[in-house]
């Protein structure tokens, strides 16, 4: 018989604990609306949640909970939010317009655009563009190195980079998927190198100012702090919305109303010219999830409804909490579903 380990059971608890309330909460009748579901939400431990939906050419907004806590001041649907990894859809979008431009190619070698990483970089003579683009291409995730600093020291890229520098790969190029900050961390800087300036100004030039995103930023710095909503992490009081996250693929600051059209103009051609369209679809999704400690994000187009749905939720915790995030996304969708 295997002996019981009460040290496991103490670590395990407050997962499994989580895993059946998130069950307890899924299982509960649909509510009438959207923002009793939400109120819920925040009944059962979210700090603040807000959501906006743009379905044809109508926009509508909803929101429960803090914008801050410590003050309270109430959740505010238009405020500005931490987007994190939705930020890689922008990255993806500017990348394939220089492809348009034949300023980028698809085929060509990490090696070839950043020759720094020669040898530092297991296989950078056979990954691709493209691979990095899709995550495949095998490159370790810096974020998981013991010497990554989850708050942001605005350093150079490689020198973040550099935390993997001389790891093995994790597998060979494009034999399989898996999800690397490292990726577009590296895309940022080829994109730099590319343009010779900042890919931040090419996103705002490009792709912000045509599509008259106001209250988008690439960075936290270029916001006022007092437009964006605190972040908390379950377990640790502070507010967290001081914290710049610099690095590409996550640094990006907007509204859920222009994360709303902008995701919509990706899919619609709006953004792009047929050329553009293709290439996009041949390398990235039209959809993203984010996390940033104290900020989660979902952005989904679901074509059956003709709707973008945008969730901001200012709570984050441990990969068992997402499952929650997920259930009440779902939920949402099926109230808009019912009203349709």
């Amino acid at each position: 018989m295997i002996p019981f380990n009460k040290n496991i059971l103490r670590l395990l608890l407050p997962a499994i604990i989580g895993l059946l309330v998130s069950c307890k909460v899924g299982i509960r009748p649909l509510p009438e609306s959207i923002d009793s579901e939400l109120s819920d939400a925040v009944e059962h431990g979210m700090d603040g949640v807000l959501v906006c939906i743009n379905k044809g050419n109508e926009t509508t907004f909803h929101a429960a909970g803090w914008k801050n806590r410590e003050n309270q001041i109430p959740a505010d649907p238009k405020a500005l939010f931490k987007i994190a990894s939705i930020s890689k859809l922008y990255i993806a979008a500017a990348t394939t317009k220089l492809v348009a431009q034949k300023r980028l190619s698809l085929d060509g070698k990490l090696s070839e655009f950043i020759p720094e990483v020669k040898g530092k970089i297991q296989h950078a003579d056979k990954i691709t563009l493209r691979m990095l683009l899709q995550h495949r291409s095998g490159i370790p995730d810096y974020v998981f190195d013991a010497g990554f600093k989850n708050s942001d020291p605005n350093e150079e890229y490689l020198t973040t980079a550099a935390l993997i520098f001389d790891d093995p790969a994790e597998f060979q190029p494009d034999k399989k998927y898996k999800y690397s900050n490292t990726n577009y961390l590296l895309i940022g800087e080829l994109l730099d190198r590319t343009l010779g300036y900042s890919h931040h100004d090419y996103i705002q030039n490009t792709i912000l100012t045509p599509l008259s995103l106001k209250n988008t930023y690439n960075l936290y710095s270029e916001t006022d702090s007092n437009d964006v909503v605190s972040g908390y992490l379950i377990g640790y009081d502070p507010d967290l919305k001081s914290i710049d996250h610099t690095r590409p693929g996550g640094s990006m600051v907007a509204s859920a109303e222009d994360v709303a059209h902008f995701l919509r103009a990706l899919i619609d051609g709006t953004l792009f010219s047929t050329e553009e369209q293709a290439i996009y679809s041949s390398v990235y999704v039209y959809e993203h999830t984010g996390w940033l400690n104290g900020y989660t994000s979902i952005a989904r187009y679901h074509p059956d409804l003709d709707a973008v749905v945008i969730q901001f939720v200012n709570t984050s915790s441990n990969s068992m909490y997402w499952l929650k995030l997920e259930r009440l996304y779902n939920r949402i969708v099926k109230i808009l579903e019912k009203e349709d």
